[in-house]
């Protein structure tokens, strides 16, 4: 097992590095480096794969969605979500189920964060919740 911290990735810190979305893709996309530059180990939840792959596809040919994910996951792992996860999710009883399951996989995963930008969206989390810049102010990027 590393001794690198481990990071789960909210599906809207990746969409804004797909998308280029500002103001909040350099913040992002840091997060991204850092776990390219194996800093951290990177983790999505399973759901924020096939969400990905949704959203992608109606913007992308197939191929193309499929591709992505292929880098995409050549970068990140995939934390499970399975029977026990979904199960923690609704034990959380949060307002909000698929923050729920975000949580309950980072768990599952033995993350050291959760990266979101919607820190608020996680009422009392199990793992700490941080948005990018604020990981990234802890994990400083190595010039290239």
């Amino acid at each position: 097992m590393s001794n690198k911290s481990r990071i789960l990735v909210d599906t809207n810190v990746i969409l804004d590095v797909l998308s280029r979305r500002e103001p909040h893709y350099l913040a992002s996309a840091a997060i991204w480096a850092l776990v390219e530059q194996k800093k951290l180990d990177g983790f999505l939840a399973a759901h924020t794969v096939t969400t990905l792959h949704y959203l992608l596809s109606k913007h992308l040919s197939r191929p193309q969605a499929n591709l992505t994910l292929t880098k995409l996951l050549q970068v990140f792992a995939v934390a499970a979500v399975d029977e026990a996860v979904i199960l923690k999710a609704l034990a959380l009883g949060w307002a909000d189920f698929e923050d729920a399951v975000q949580m309950a996989a980072a768990l599952n995963a033995q993350v050291d964060y959760l990266v979101t930008r919607n820190p608020r969206d996680f009422k009392d989390p199990l793992v700490k919740v941080l948005q990018p810049a604020g990981l990234a102010a802890l994990f400083p990027l190595s010039g290239e």
